[in-house]
């Protein structure tokens, strides 16, 4: 608080103006500084940023890509398109073969996109390679991809990857949604 001071003799003849002196308190604002620091110290440590994992490839010498084989089965490999309106489509089939009567919708239940993967992974021929090949749509929520990868992490499948959708995907998700 501010505190003024005057001092009067009384006793002069001149008239003096009065010299007043100004003393602030600083302690209620040191106090208020205390607090305001212990309050974002609290609050800044309680907040924890929320982290995915991300599986990354293990690099490789030159004598291990040699021996590394590019192709692919496709019982190894499973599709799954993630289209707009929490719409969600898969198949497990060749890309010359992919038309609109063999692109599958399901849902993001746990009898949906879960069951299809664990009974993918469980019939691939080799269960090490099983992987997992997401695409969103342009016109996608991101809620929806997050959704998907959360159903990678419950699946367990640790082999997956998120690519662009190919021309022959579109068509045949247009021939089946009716666009």
């Amino acid at each position: 608080m501010a505190q003024i001071e005057s001092h009067d003799d009384g006793g002069g003849k001149k008239v003096r103006s009065k010299k007043n002196s100004t003393k602030v308190d600083m302690a209620p604002l040191v106090d208020l500084g205390f607090l305001l620091i212990t309050f974002f110290m609290f609050a800044a440590t309680s907040i924890k940023p929320n982290v995915m994992n991300l599986n990354m490839p293990p690099k490789l010498d030159d004598k291990t890509k040699k021996d590394v084989s590019t192709e692919v089965n496709i019982k190894n490999s499973i599709t799954i398109l993630v289209a707009k309106d929490n719409k969600l489509f898969w198949y497990q089939e060749e890309a010359k073969n992919l038309n609109a009567g063999n692109l599958n919708e399901t849902d993001y239940s746990a009898e949906g996109i879960r069951k299809i993967i664990t009974t993918a992974a469980a019939g691939a021929p080799d269960k090490e390679k099983f992987t997992v090949i997401i695409k969103p749509m342009d016109d996608a929520s991101y809620d929806n991809l997050v959704n998907v990868l959360d159903e990678m992490e419950i699946t367990k499948s640790t082999r997956y990857g998120i690519v662009q959708i190919v021309p022959f995907e579109q068509k045949a998700y247009e021939e089946k949604v009716g666009k």
